[in-house]
């Protein structure tokens, strides 16, 4: 499929979440099977631009065509502007942030809370559009609640106004990520529109994959927070859609190699003492589902310096490799999260961690 002049290779994408999809999880992404990334959401407001976090944001280093990057705000003359500044820095697409449910987000009327204001809605595509020479896309919810469904004159309005790809979650802001995704109004935004809609939602499976894929009829899917720990997700999908057969679990020693490029990465954009603190969340959804996971996150969490925490994930993982040639997951139901103190922005406004929109 095509996003204005760029032909994507494939039709599985890596969904923008916050404090999770920056540079080096975006090219990791991509190594293994997703064939386009978008940047973790970046504020419109100005003000915004000196900090070091938007700073880190926009550094698209290395990073493989089309550099895509979400902008979220609800000033139509002010995401315009953003849009001009990123793509004099390098944007090959902008991505217009409607579908972020979370609080902090939608109390200032960013984010899924714009579609309660479909005039403001086509103002702000409108003037994105006309601002821009590059393609301007629409991530965003079926509604905003179960009653107030209008992802369909949305995307309509959105086409009409020049947009080239909608992304379309299939929960309304009122669901939050509660209950399961819906995909009926996915498909009915396939049959209004011309330009190519992107199913989002609940894809954790290879299986799922091609359900969703056959009852919706979009031209690629999203995967969020399934990636998480698992972004080799995109190379079994992949497989399952090419071959129809479940690829085998990825061999230890592989992933042993791709985790500590993934951190090497990780450590030179955020430095010594960000990187090991917003690196922490990373690990931990690498391994707490593995044997001995709950042990070596608790392990983690203590660690202060970079370089202990590579030395502890390649030791952990050279001891799975000892046990198993492939990865062994233990059952899903065993509880061992994360938590706050895992990585870093808790709070910000612009840093809602893991905010798959």
């Amino acid at each position: 499929m095509r996003i204005g002049s760029f032909e994507l290779k494939d039709r599985l994408f890596a969904a923008p979440m916050a404090g999770v999809t920056d540079r080096p999880f975006r090219r990791l992404c991509r190594r293994l099977g997703a064939s386009y990334a978008v940047s973790e959401m970046v504020a419109s407001d100005p003000r915004m631009r000196a900090s070091g976090k938007t700073s880190r944001r926009l550094d698209h280093e290395g990073e493989a065509a089309p550099v895509a990057v979400q902008l979220v705000g609800a000033d139509p003359a002010v995401l315009a502007d953003a849009a001009r500044y990123n793509v004099d820095r390098g944007a090959q697409v902008i991505d217009l942030n409607m579908g972020c449910p979370a609080r902090k987000v939608c109390q200032v009327a960013c984010g899924s809370a714009l579609l309660r204001q479909e005039d403001l809605v086509a103002r702000i595509v409108e003037s994105v559009v006309q601002a821009v020479d590059v393609p301007v896309t629409l991530k965003y919810r079926t509604g905003w609640d179960p009653h107030s469904r209008n992802a369909v004159r949305i995307a309509r309005m959105a086409e009409s106004a020049g947009v080239r790809m909608l992304t379309l979650h299939g929960r309304t802001r009122a669901c939050g990520f509660g209950g399961d995704a819906e995909y009926d109004t996915i498909a009915q935004v396939k049959q209004a529109v011309r330009i190519p809609v992107v199913a989002n939602g609940d894809i954790d499976t290879p299986q799922k994959a091609r359900y969703v894929f056959d009852v919706t009829g979009a031209d690629a899917i999203m995967i969020g927070r399934a990636a998480q720990g698992r972004p080799w997700i995109f190379r079994e999908i992949g497989g399952f859609l090419r071959t129809g057969s479940v690829q085998p679990p990825a061999a230890v020693q592989e992933v042993r190699g791709l985790l500590q490029e993934h951190l090497d990465e990780h450590y030179g954009l955020y430095g010594e003492s960000l990187g090991v603190r917003t690196a922490r969340k990373h690990i931990i959804w690498y391994t707490r589902r593995l044997r001995g996971g709950t042990h070596f996150c608790d392990r983690m969490n203590r660690l202060e310096r970079c370089e202990d925490q590579r030395r502890a994930l390649d030791e952990f993982l050279q001891e799975a490799g000892e046990r198993d040639d492939r990865l062994q997951y233990l059952d899903d139901s065993i509880e061992e999260t994360a938590g706050p103190e895992c990585g870093g922005d808790n709070g910000d406004l612009d840093a809602i961690a893991a905010c798959e929109n």
